[in-house]
């Protein structure tokens, strides 16, 4: 299918704010405070099924330009942590399609992200006891599995079969389907954080010798095949995919990270997809390992794709305005300040002080430190 180049922010860089409207596509966000996928681990529907819980927590921060969902695999072989929710099934596919009702019911818009942690993950979430898989049999180390009965080491994983990986593209493909049947405004292709995808782009974890592996065209292969089975049930527009360059977050390296990303993004853009969501490189990042001469900044993404870039990171209201007015970004995606403001948009608004998050609350349980964070008076 012929790909269209996303628009462009219509309103002057040295103007835009935080409440400046965004087309992406045929898509209008009324603001650029997005919400980032936030692993919430609260799945408790038999099956790994959203609750009227989860249509609570998504409605509540409908305000926010775009909400991006936790991660929800698109098989149960790319499950690596307890009650995340899945999209393969057609229980699930009915238990996203409320909370999307909610957030539409609110006026807000949402995105599916689409999920396989690869090599994360543990025999006790695998169909059979098995192995996980990755682009190649490279442990993570120092990476522990939380699996319902407690921490345990993540073994080192098989490589995938070249018989297999059409398999895995078909995963992502229905994956997007059921997101359509859920009502969802689009979705976003997780190709971050050390997982799957991530697995297959970057040297450190791919040392495969097949059309796969060695050279970056063929590292970056399996992540571009993802995406145009996806924009092949979306338009191109209602797609986003999501990147961390500068990460070392679950062991993760490349040896030249600005020529494998800087590739990855202009073929991304040549597809047409409506944005790219990278994530900024962090101290923690530079204490694991990362040079900063390799750091790969949104400002350097800027450069090489065409259509809206989302950045993402430890963002404050002021730092984000900076990125914007600058030009490094077209929108900022904010995770934890989410989690405890559902009404961030409008704090940020107004002003008014943000509340506290209790991280002790981010992963598993129920209501507290899930839907019991106040807003502000109207």
């Amino acid at each position: 299918m012929s790909a269209a180049v996303s628009e462009r922010p219509t309103v002057s860089l040295s103007t835009t704010t935080l409440f400046s409207p965004l087309k992406i596509g045929d898509l209008t966000l009324p603001n650029r405070i997005l919400m980032a996928p936030l692993t919430r681990n609260r799945a408790h529907g038999d099956g790994f099924v959203q609750t009227a819980l989860n249509a609570t927590y998504y409605a509540q921060r409908a305000g926010a330009g775009l909400i991006v969902t936790e991660a929800s695999q698109v098989l149960q072989q790319g499950q690596g942590y307890p009650l995340t929710p899945g999209i393969y099934t057609d229980a699930q596919v009915d238990g996203w399609r409320p909370v999307v009702d909610a957030v539409h019911a609110k006026g807000g818009r949402i995105f599916l992200q689409l999920w396989h942690v690869g090599r994360i993950s543990h025999p006790a979430f695998q169909p059979n006891g098995a192995l996980p898989v990755s682009s190649s049999a490279i442990a993570a180390q120092g990476v522990m599995a939380f699996t319902p009965t407690g921490p345990q080491p993540i073994p080192t994983p098989r490589a995938l079969e070249l018989r297999e990986i059409p398999g895995i593209i078909d995963a992502f493909r229905r994956g997007a389907i059921n997101a359509k049947r859920a009502g969802f405004d689009g979705v976003e292709i997780h190709g971050a954080n050390g997982y799957l995808l991530d697995q297959f782009l970057r040297d450190g974890t791919n040392q495969r010798t097949d059309r796969y592996g060695g050279s970056v065209e063929n590292r970056a292969r399996f992540g571009l095949e993802i995406a145009r089975a996806v924009i092949d049930v979306w338009r191109p527009q209602r797609v986003g995919y999501r990147i961390s360059p500068s990460s070392t977050f679950n062991n993760m390296r490349d040896s030249n990270p600005r020529y494998t990303f800087g590739y990855l993004a202009t073929e991304l853009s040549k597809l047409g997809i409506g944005y790219l969501h990278t994530i900024e490189p962090t101290e923690a990042d530079l204490r694991h390992g990362l040079d900063a001469e390799h750091a790969v900044p949104a400002s350097y993404l800027r450069k090489l794709f065409d259509g809206i870039l989302i950045t993402n990171g430890g963002f404050t209201a002021e730092r984000a305005q900076e990125y914007l007015s600058a030009g490094h970004a077209d929108a900022v995606a904010f995770g934890v300040p989410f989690l405890a403001n559902p009404d961030l948009p409008e704090r940020i608004r107004r002003g008014a002080p943000l509340n506290v998050p209790d991280p002790s609350t981010f992963y598993g349980g129920t209501e507290k430190g899930y839907t019991d964070y106040p807003a502000l008076p109207a």
